[in-house]
């Protein structure tokens, strides 16, 4: 397969002339992916269970992990889900459109294939001009994961995207860099208390202001052991992660800079191609490996834009082992270090703070 790439120069307002070839794609039952304000997504028409299928092929997904289905407005939901509660109405109003997913119960209309096999949907309202006109000229809701091997971490750029699914899928457009950089919110709304299966950039704080009590949940904590059927993506596998072992250090500024160094060196006498994440008040302090710095520590928009695009540098650099300052776990930083988390498969060194 041929995979065509489509340069979208101007999203305001988006030329929809360069969007009708992807549209009867979709319709059609085939691959496009396309970028979104969180990161670029793999799309098929999420009613179709044969699109879903391509997309787990693709990507070499696991079929148990279910698809987002994005829509164009909120007309899109009603006939997805059996009913739309007074939450999901109240968090539709605040954060839609833009990077939020529901966790609803799912209509006869959504195929198992898109919901990985459960009685719910994730269903989500993109803000990004190009995903809107897409899905509204496709004329169907869009299922789209991320549009990168599954696994890996997670496309920001059109080219990160060719590099994955380069052959795979029919077509790419290309609309740019990504704004956010890490993947939306996602908040089941089918249990009493509302939940986050995984953090975003609409937070925890947020959520409770529209609606109170708002819990996280517990697979947030660690690993989910193989028998749990995950409700959404990237509760359950290794995600986000570099083809290098990735490990976080956490403790203070002076304890964690020391730590890495020591590491550092030791790994490269030891003949190993090592690289450091770290931040502009830090990046100067490690005299061995491949520095790269997500941004200032207090700039969590940038450490979240930056982070997948370094963490595939580093594999375009070969390198074998990936030490990395940790990041705080409130606001934003609570979703920056859950995928920094998982893309270390909870590998972390705790030193004194």
């Amino acid at each position: 397969m041929e995979t065509k790439l489509v340069k979208i120069e101007d999203k305001n307002p988006v030329d929809e002339t360069l969007l009708e070839e992807a549209a009867e794609i979709i319709k059609c039952g085939g691959l496009v992916a396309f970028p979104t304000e969180t990161v670029y997504g793999l799309g098929a028409n999420a009613l179709d269970s044969e699109a879903a299928k391509k997309i787990y092929v693709a990507k070499g997904r696991p079929s148990d992990n279910p698809l987002i289905a994005h829509i164009a407005d909120l007309n899109g939901l009603y006939p997805l889900v059996k009913e739309v509660p007074g939450s999901a109405r109240k968090l539709a109003e605040a954060f839609w459109p833009g990077p939020m997913t529901l966790i609803l119960f799912k209509s006869d209309l959504v195929p198992k294939e898109t919901s990985g096999g459960l009685n719910t949907v994730a269903v989500r309202m993109p803000s990004d001009p190009i995903a809107h006109a897409l899905i509204r000229k496709a004329g169907v809701p869009i299922a789209a994961p991320s549009a990168n091997t599954s696994g890996r971490p997670s496309p920001t750029l059109a080219s990160h995207v060719m590099e994955d699914m380069n052959g795979r899928i029919d077509m790419v457009l290309d609309g740019g860099p990504v704004g956010i950089g890490l993947e939306s919110t996602i908040v089941d709304l089918t249990e009493k208390v509302p939940a986050i299966l995984r953090p975003g950039a609409i937070t925890l704080p947020m959520l409770e202001e529209v609606l109170g009590t708002v819990e996280l949940d517990p697979a947030l904590k660690g690993p989910v052991s193989d028998s749990v059927h995950p409700k959404a993506p990237g509760m359950k596998y290794r995600h986000y992660a570099p083809k290098a072992d990735l490990i976080l250090v956490e403790g203070n500024a002076d304890s964690v800079v020391g730590t890495i160094n020591v590491k550092v060196r030791d790994a490269i006498n030891n003949g190993k191609k090592v690289g450091i994440i770290a931040t502009e008040e830090t990046r100067y302090r490690y005299p061995l490996g491949t520095v790269r710095s997500l941004g200032p520590r207090e700039n969590e928009e940038a450490i979240a834009h930056n982070l997948y695009a370094v963490l595939r540098e580093f594999d375009d650099l070969g390198t074998d082992i990936i030490y990395s300052e940790s990041f705080r776990t409130d606001d934003l930083g609570q979703a920056i270090m859950n995928r920094m988390m998982k893309a270390s498969g909870y590998h972390t060194i705790y030193v004194m703070k």
